[in-house]
C-alpha cells in the first residue's frame, strides 16, 4: 500500500470538528483509496465499531436512489440512530443531482434545470447532515462539478478542504525505493499518478496519455461546456512546452499565432488558463519583487500538478530536464507548506559603453515557510563554468542574509561554493532540506 502520511494526519486531525471534510484533487489521485483503504483501516485501529462507518459510493449502481439528495440524507439518518459515532464517507458527491424545492412541486422529486433557482443540491445535503451531532461526514468528488473555484464557492468557511496531489517525492520513493537517483528520473519521467506508479513502465505511456485526454480534457469541456476544439488542444500543448517561462496572456497569444498561423484572443488565453487551473492541472507561481517585498506584473510561471501528465501531453518527446526539476521542485515546496513566488528584482549595472542601465534579475524561487525563507536556483547541472556563472549572478547582486540555494540533478551532499551559497543534490532537497 502506498501511505499518504501528510493527508491521513490532516483526516485525523479534522476527525469530530463538526465540519465536514471535503476531500478535493486532480482526477485519479487516490482520493477514494485515501478515504475507504487508508483512512477507514485507521478508524478501526482507533477502536470504530465496523458498523459505524457507512461507506456510499454513489457512482456503484446499487447506490442510484441515493442520487436523489433529500432520499441520500433520509438514508443517512435512518442508518446512524443507533448510540455513538458514525463516521459517513460519500464517495462521488458529483453523483448526486440537483432538485426543485418538493414545496413547490407538491411534494414531488424533480430534477432541477440551470435556470431553476430554488433547488435543492449535493452541497445542502453535505452542510446538513453534518450538523446531525452524532455524524463525522466525508465526501470526496472527482470530476468537474467538484472543481476548487466551485468547493469555494459552496462551502466557503462552513467545510475542511483537503486537497489531495498526486504522489510527492517522498511519497513515491517511500514506495519504490532503491537508489534515489534512479528514482528521482523516473519521477520526472513519469510523475506520481498512483496507478501509474503501480504499472510497468511500457504501460505507464499510455495510461497517463490517456488519462490526460480522455478525462481531464473532457473535464474542463463539460465543467465550462466548450466545444473542443484546436484552439484548447494548442494552448495546452503551448504551456507544456513553455513550464516555467514567464508568460502572460499576451506571450502565450502570440505564441500561438506563431504555430497556428491564427489569431487568438489574450482574454480566451486567460480563461483557458483558468480552467485548467480550475482541474488541478497546472498552478502557478507570480513573480515577487525580492527588494520591494510585493507582487508584481501579469508575467508568472505555469507548473503541471503532475510531471507525468506534462510528459504525456507532448508524447514524452524530449522533456527538459531543467524544466522537470524545477517543476518537481514547486511541488514539493508546496506540498511542504511552502508559499512559493519567482524573485525578481532590478539592478542598475554599467553596459559595454560603460552607460548604466537597468537591468532585471530572476531567481526561479522564493520560498517561504514560518521564519524560514529560501532563494532556490534549480539547474541540472553547474559544472560548466558558464552555467554556474549565470545561476549564481542573481545571488551576488542581492546583499541581504537569506539563504541563496543551488539545486543540481546531481548525488551530492549539502555542501558550501566559495560564496557561501548552499549546493545540494535534487533528492537530499527534496527528502530532509527542506522538511
Amino acid at each position: 500500500m502506498i501511505k499518504r502520511e501528510k493527508y491521513l494526519n490532516q483526516l485525523i486531525d479534522s476527525k469530530d470538528n463538526g465540519f465536514p471534510k471535503v476531500i478535493t484533487g486532480i482526477r485519479r489521485c487516490g482520493k477514494s483509496f485515501l478515504l475507504k483503504e487508508i483512512y477507514r483501516e485507521k478508524l478501526l485501529s482507533l477502536g470504530v465499531d465496523e458498523d459505524h462507518i457507512l461507506i456510499i459510493e454513489l457512482d456503484d449502481d446499487t447506490c442510484s436512489q441515493y442520487r436523489d439528495p433529500l432520499v441520500l440524507g433520509e438514508y443517512v439518518r435512518g442508518v446512524c440512530k443507533g448510540s455513538g459515532k458514525y463516521y459517513v464517507f460519500l464517495d462521488e458527491i458529483q453523483k448526486v443531482y440537483p432538485i426543485i424545492n418538493p414545496v413547490l412541486t407538491n411534494g414531488k422529486h424533480v430534477p432541477a434545470r440551470k435556470t431553476d433557482l430554488d433547488t435543492i443540491t449535493f452541497v445542502e445535503v453535505v452542510l446538513g447532515l453534518s450538523r446531525e451531532k452524532n455524524i463525522d461526514l466525508y465526501v470526496t468528488g472527482s470530476n468537474s462539478k467538484m472543481l476548487s473555484s466551485d468547493i469555494v464557492t459552496e462551502f466557503r468557511d462552513k467545510a475542511t478542504v483537503i486537497h489531495l496531489a498526486p504522489l510527492s517525492f517522498e511519497e513515491y520513493y517511500g514506495y519504490v525505493g532503491g537508489y534515489a537517483a534512479e528514482a528521482i528520473y523516473d519521477y520526472m519521467q513519469f510523475g506520481g499518478m498512483p496507478l501509474a506508479v503501480l504499472k510497468k513502465t511500457d504501460e505507464k505511456k499510455e495510461y497517463l496519455k490517456a488519462l490526460f485526454e480522455t478525462t481531464y480534457l473532457s473535464d474542463i469541456v463539460e465543467h465550462n461546456r466548450l466545444k473542443r476544439g484546436e484552439a484548447l488542444d494548442e494552448l495546452c500543448n503551448i504551456v507544456s512546452v513553455l513550464t516555467g517561462e514567464l508568460l502572460n496572456a499576451e506571450k502565450i497569444a502570440a505564441t500561438y499565432k506563431s504555430v497556428r498561423k491564427s489569431t487568438i484572443d489574450p482574454a480566451t488565453v486567460e480563461s483557458y488558463i483558468g480552467f485548467f487551473k480550475d482541474a488541478f492541472l497546472l498552478s502557478e507561481a507570480r513573480r515577487y519583487d525580492i527588494k520591494g517585498r510585493k507582487k508584481i506584473g501579469a508575467l508568472r510561471k505555469y507548473y503541471f500538478t503532475d510531471t507525468g501528465l506534462r510528459n504525456a501531453r507532448l508524447d514524452f518527446a524530449f522533456p527538459d530536464e531543467g524544466q522537470m526539476l524545477e517543476n518537481i521542485v514547486y511541488n514539493e515546496l508546496r506540498y511542504n507548506g511552502y508559499s512559493v513566488s519567482v524573485g525578481s528584482f532590478d539592478s542598475v549595472e554599467k553596459n559595454s559603453t560603460g552607460k548604466s542601465v537597468r537591468k532585471t534579475n530572476e531567481v526561479d524561487f522564493y520560498a517561504t515557510k514560518g521564519i524560514r525563507a529560501y532563494y532556490i536556483q534549480v539547474t541540472a547541472d553547474i559544472s560548466d563554468e558558464s552555467t554556474k556563472k549565470r545561476e549564481i549572478r542573481p545571488y551576488l547582486l542581492l546583499n541581504d542574509q537569506i539563504q541563496k540555494v543551488i539545486v543540481v540533478n546531481k548525488p551530492i551532499k549539502e555542501a558550501r561554493d566559495e560564496n557561501g551559497f548552499t549546493v545540494i543534490g535534487i533528492t537530499g532537497f527534496l527528502l530532509s532540506f527542506i522538511k
